[in-house]
């Protein structure tokens, strides 16, 4: 049987992956790749692929992706894919530090060279079409987070031998490592401070719910109120009865309860985490079988050791799944907590925003994004091995 000219020419990878190539290509050679200024101050001038040392070292893998759009689909081709993209991505972030140490050899000690368009659009685009054949490639958890961690492997080791030192955001983390590490500790407090809490609040309130179900119209309509508030306005909001709380009871100032700082910050934090929290709780109870509860009065089980035995373990990855929501939603609020002046990122983000420095915008985001994703990641996989658990069970 003969193949027509249209199936000979037309690709036989995912549709997904064949845009996402196309578009890889169209921003490599259509955007700026680099941008390299006299200081962090001014605009610079945009360097586009073609004009950086070592370009061609993208050809291969590049050449290897739009390749493997015409071969047949299978496990094989797959990793290749996926070894091509990380070739792709570890070449970019290579090219990209060899030619920031190249610049700075040759400029001003006060030169920045950053990513441009071009790098940020080709990278973020490289990431999804990995993620994309690591999808297609296995259906299992545990092998999709694995495959998805080695990705980073080379691009760990590069950041870490110090290739990449003379980029402009790797300046910025230089010149500002205490107060980077000063702004992860704040953040992740905020995190655990919420978590903390909302956990203790959501998981009898839920409970409480779930067998008073009258009760849960009047309840949920008050969260989604408070949901429903934007997150300035109530970091807003719980500045000025703080600060009477705390001219009235001085006391809750030795306690470091003020009106600015970190509490307003938390309780705004544990407010919006609620109805996620609590929703799930009420959620995971109403979906245990019947039939296992029936079961397990029949074994002679009572009200607790029934709650203890058979409940908590088949509605617990529901419960995670809110958890999950609430932490990567905790992680994007607490940015704009600074404003109250509870620190964290968001305090990086701002002061870059008011001093027009992108990159130390970016110093601030990265990490938030990286903690989002990587949070969001495990929580994936623990709920899919608890339902695993269930299932075999």
């Amino acid at each position: 049987m003969f193949l027509s000219r249209d199936a000979m020419y037309r690709p036989r990878h995912s549709p997904v992956a064949l845009l996402l190539v196309i578009m890889i290509v169209i921003s490599l050679t259509g955007l700026p790749f680099l941008n390299y200024a006299a200081n962090r101050l001014v605009a610079g001038q945009a360097l586009m692929l073609w004009q950086t040392s070592h370009a061609a070292v993208l050809l291969l893998p590049l050449a290897l992706l739009i390749v493997l759009l015409w071969c047949k689909p299978a496990r094989v081709t797959l990793l290749l894919s996926l070894l091509a993209g990380e070739l792709l991505l570890a070449g970019m972030i290579w090219l990209s530090g060899n030619q920031a140490a190249l610049m700075a050899s040759q400029g001003s000690p006060l030169a920045r060279t950053s990513f441009a368009s071009g790098m940020w659009c080709a990278s973020g685009l490289t990431l999804l079409l990995m993620t994309d054949v690591i999808r297609r490639y296995t259906r299992h958890s545990l092998a999709r987070l694995l495959l998805n961690i080695q990705v980073w492997i080379i691009p760990v080791i590069l950041l870490t031998s110090g290739t990449l030192d003379h980029l402009s955001l790797l300046k910025e983390y230089a010149n500002r490592q205490s107060v980077f590490d000063a702004a992860l500790m704040r953040h992740l407090a905020l995190l655990g401070g919420t978590l903390l809490p909302a956990v203790i609040i959501a998981l009898p309130l839920g409970v409480v719910l779930y067998r008073r179900t009258r009760w849960q119209g009047s309840v949920f309509s008050v969260l989604n109120v408070i949901q429903t508030v934007p997150s300035v306005a109530l970091f807003a909001l719980l500045i000025a009865p703080l600060a009477g709380l705390v001219k009235r009871f001085p006391w809750l100032g030795a306690w470091g309860v003020s009106g600015i700082g970190m509490a307003p910050a938390l309780i705004a934090l544990v407010l919006y985490a609620l109805l996620p929290l609590v929703r799930s709780v009420v959620v995971g109870l109403q979906q245990v079988p019947h039939d296992v509860r029936e079961s397990a009065r029949g074994m002679g089980m009572g009200e607790r050791q029934q709650f203890f035995a058979v409940d908590i373990p088949l509605a617990l990855p529901v419960w995670l799944a809110g958890l999950r929501v609430v932490v990567v939603q905790t992680l994007g609020m607490a940015v704009v907590a600074a404003l109250t002046g509870a620190g964290g990122f968001g305090a990086i983000i701002f002061q870059g925003l008011l001093s027009s420095a992108l990159d130390l915008v970016l110093l601030g985001v990265i990490p938030v994004i990286a903690l989002a994703v990587a949070i969001d990641a495990l929580f994936r996989l623990l709920i899919s091995l608890l339902e695993k658990k269930d299932d075999s069970v």
